[in-house]
């Protein structure tokens, strides 16, 4: 299933880990291991944010999705099913059949 983990850190973690070099090697392995269909980043509400739109195959995925984020960012996660357009006109063409 396609979904959306959106993430952010704080501000003193995240000054920690990028003053200390770690935060570009943890996002590479992160990106790696998640292969994202597309990844996004900007600053939200003051933080540093990011957006990784990935496939999760099993929902026993997520323990290894989301510990790198609390472990080495100490980040706050959300992890949402998206669909994208595609997925929306099959889902709505299911609807018109009833």
């Amino acid at each position: 299933m396609r979904m959306m983990l959106k993430f952010t850190l704080p501000v003193e973690k995240g000054n920690a880990v990028i003053n200390d070099g770690s935060l570009g090697k943890t996002m590479e392995t992160i990106l790696a291991k998640l292969k994202p269909e597309a990844a996004y980043f900007a600053p939200v509400d003051g933080k540093r944010c990011g957006m990784l739109f990935f496939d999760l195959a099993e929902p026993s995925q997520i323990v290894e999705t989301v510990e790198p984020f609390f472990l080495d960012l100490n980040a706050a996660i959300e992890l949402t099913p998206v669909m994208n357009g595609d997925d929306l006109r099959k889902g709505l063409g299911k609807l018109a059949h009833k």
